[in-house]
């Protein structure tokens, strides 16, 4: 197949600034919940540690209820992998110069709330935080990168989810408000593309990783999706106002990768659903403007009702995003049949191991073929602009003596993805952004790791907080350099 890729593609990459910035506690930013969380490993969770209000200090899995009395604490003897992760707030000169030797186009990056507004209640911002970021986007300007700003990004102030109670209280849509407005008119000019919220709908797939989750949990993950739905779309017509030049796009998880395992019509249905629960329900409202007609069947299957505000479906209907955006890493497989090995696990999805692909070191599918499946579903359904703005394979980098790191894996996971991406675009797809996940390595969202490394940049930091911090270019730095240049066509 000759070149498709067009021209002024942004070839990039991704990150956030939780998992890279570190400064957690510098020029007045405030605590988020990932700064109360510690390491973990692929067989151990992530704790997020707190005090009670007798003092007493405990530690709950991620993924299990936290009481609402608990506050979250640094506790002495524990580690926090995101407080300095790989220290981009002091380094960031450096790493976009990086990015630049590579060719990026586009650089994914996000903004700390508590950097702006420690605890997100603030009226007037903090201007620290705003200086950090305007100076990050003219570093990035100075080399032609077009940034691509995800304005909610797992970062939600650790006040605003503990005295508020998060997005399940609707007050916490006009503080989205007064950050998205600050951003908008702070940045107009320099900041062309916005997402709204990252994967959003991992409220919804998170369900299943916490047995007999209670109702009232499942019920708050409903309305707080609700909620962001419509902070969303408020900020679609707000950036709109500001900055008529802009495009503001939606961000969801996975994408409708949800394979039946076996041609069970009941493993058909199964599919169809899960990608209904997981992937179209979010992507429609944002979409199209309005909840899909199965969500009822959503909303009755979990007991739960959704509280639409006053003009909540007229914002809904005029808030919708310019272009669509998802993460892809892998492809699940579902099905009715007992006995089946149910390992094939990432991402936050969970289903049957497929026998036709091969897995990585920590489980996750490797199928650029779904890539391209996934990428015709969502254009096929919605015809706007598509970008892949997440995709990586996390694996363990081995520095040699001379300092070189040789990474293959990746380089091959690489091409065949580019390559299913070529294949998409030759069947129609408008395909505009490729922006890769950890282009520099960070500390991994779901196991608090460093040496889960996703990136064609190394950074000496290590699981145990040691390290230097020099950054040092892999195989794949070069290999990406090249396929930049060529426009996706030299791919060996």
């Amino acid at each position: 197949m000759s070149n498709v890729f067009p021209e002024g593609f942004y070839w990039g990459g991704a990150t956030a600034a939780n998992q890279c910035e570190g400064a957690w506690n510098v020029d007045g930013r405030g605590p988020a919940r990932t700064d109360v969380t510690t390491v973990g490993t692929a067989d151990s969770p992530r704790y997020i540690t707190v005090r009670m209000p007798d003092g007493t200090t405990t530690k709950f899995s991620q993924f299990t209820p936290v009481p609402k009395e608990a506050r979250g604490a640094v506790l002495d003897g524990e580690y926090y992998p995101n407080h300095e992760s790989i220290d981009f707030y002091h380094h960031y000169k450096e790493d976009i110069a990086l990015f630049a030797e590579m060719g990026f186009k586009m650089f994914r990056m996000s903004i700390s709330w508590s950097r702006i507004f420690p605890k997100g209640i603030e009226e007037e911002p903090n201007q620290a935080g705003l200086d950090f970021y305007r100076n990050v986007f003219l570093e990035l300007k100075k080399y032609g990168i077009e940034p691509l700003v995800t304005i909610s990004h797992y970062d939600t102030p650790l006040y605003i989810e503990e005295e508020l109670g998060g997005w399940s209280n609707r007050e916490v849509i006009a503080l989205y408000d007064r950050f998205t407005e600050v951003l908008f008119r702070e940045y107009k000019g320099l900041v062309k593309y916005w997402l709204t919220f990252n994967e959003i709908n991992c409220a919804l797939m998170t369900l299943k990783f916490i047995p007999n989750m209670p109702h009232t949990m499942v019920q708050d993950r409903y309305q707080s999706l609700h909620n962001q739905f419509v902070a969303s779309a408020r900020a679609v017509k707000r950036a709109h106002e500001v900055d008529p030049d802009c495009k503001v796009g939606c961000m969801v998880a996975g994408g409708p990768s949800a394979y039946p395992l076996t041609c069970d019509p009941k493993d058909i249905i199964a599919a169809q659903i899960e990608n209904q629960n997981s992937f179209w329900y979010s992507a429609d409202v944002q979409v199209r403007g309005a909840y899909p007609a199965f969500a009822k069947r959503m909303w009755e299957h979990d007991g739960v009702t959704v509280e639409f505000g006053e003009g909540d479906e007229e914002i809904l209907r005029s808030g919708t995003v310019d272009f669509i955006t998802y993460s892809y890493y892998m492809t699940s497989c579902v099905t009715t049949h007992e006995d089946v090995e149910m390992s094939g696990k990432g991402n936050l999805v969970m289903g049957a191991k497929n026998p036709y692909l091969t897995y990585s070191d920590w489980g996750w599918s490797i199928d650029p073929d779904g890539l391209r499946y996934t990428l015709n579903e969502i254009y096929g359904r919605y015809q706007i602009p598509v970008m892949v703005v997440e995709n990586g394979l996390g694996a363990i980098d081995t520095v040699e003596e001379d300092g070189s790191i040789h990474d293959p894996y990746r380089i091959d996971y690489m091409r065949e993805h580019v390559r299913a991406m070529g294949e998409a675009i030759a069947d129609g797809v408008d395909l505009i952004a490729y922006t890769p996940w950890g282009c520099i390595d960070l500390v991994s969202a779901s196991t608090g790791e460093m040496h889960k490394r996703y990136g064609m940049i190394y950074v000496d930091r290590h699981d145990d907080g040691t390290g230097s911090f020099e950054r040092r270019r892999k195989d794949s730095f070069f290999w990406y350099k090249k396929c930049i240049e060529s426009n996706g066509e030299d791919l060996d």
